[in-house]
């Protein structure tokens, strides 16, 4: 296919929707599926133009309303199936995420993670609050910050917990510059947490660095 043929102009067996119903959507290209998303004028060539400008199926997903916006030829229209996607996703990860224990869906926690902080040009600090049973109890952006730093106050991360009445947390914060390393800063501040969150008997499960729809997890690195 050129980058210039509409999805119109293809034979009716190489149209993306008739060979999803065809042979199924898990055999369709990442750009055929996007393709189906943004819908007519031009979509094929649309969907192979923003894969390769922003990386990838997730990098797509992880950019903000405004700066898809900018892209010449997404309107508001596609633009919003675009972000409607990745929140549908989210809460399908977050439904998942609530019928079992943390620790045993932890591939479930970083796909939620990884959209919940997508698209966002500053520093998020949060906390998925879990019970007894590490059973997700609720999730809760505490702090906002600047595109590289977010101030973190120990009592807030504290009072949130109690406000409702874990017995476990896992933290979380993005990096917008896209590294997913997490920094000494990090690493002090997360032990700073647990000896605070130790005193009021609730366990720190893990703290999880995102970037770009990746995440890194501190407890797998021994960073904690």
């Amino acid at each position: 296919m050129d980058n210039t043929a509409r999805i119109a102009d293809l034979p009716v067996d190489q149209r993306p929707r008739e060979r999803l119903f065809a042979v199924g959507p898990e055999s369709l290209l990442d750009g055929e599926l996007v393709a189906l998303v943004l819908g007519p004028p031009n979509a094929s060539a649309l969907a192979r133009d923003l894969l390769s400008r922003f990386g990838g199926v997730g990098g797509l997903l992880d950019r903000d309303a405004q700066s898809l916006l900018a892209v010449r030829g997404l309107g508001d229209a596609k633009v919003a199936a675009l972000v409607a996607v990745r929140e549908l996703l989210k809460r399908a990860e977050l439904t998942r995420m609530k019928k079992a224990p943390i620790l045993s869906s932890t591939k479930t926690v970083r796909r939620y993670l990884g959209l919940h902080l997508a698209g966002l040009d500053r520093e998020v600090f949060g906390a998925l609050l879990l019970d007894t049973r590490h059973r997700f109890i609720a999730v809760e952006n505490i702090f906002l910050g600047s595109i590289d730093r977010t101030m973190v106050y120990p009592r807030e991360v504290v009072k949130c917990c109690l406000r409702h009445n874990a017995a476990a947390v896992v933290l979380f914060h993005n990096h917008p510059s896209g590294d997913t390393d997490p920094s000494p800063c990090d690493v002090e501040l997360t032990n700073r947490l647990r000896a605070v969150l130790d005193e009021v008997d609730v366990r720190l499960v893990d703290h999880m660095v995102a970037a770009r729809m990746r995440l890194v997890s501190m407890a797998e690195r021994g960073l904690m």
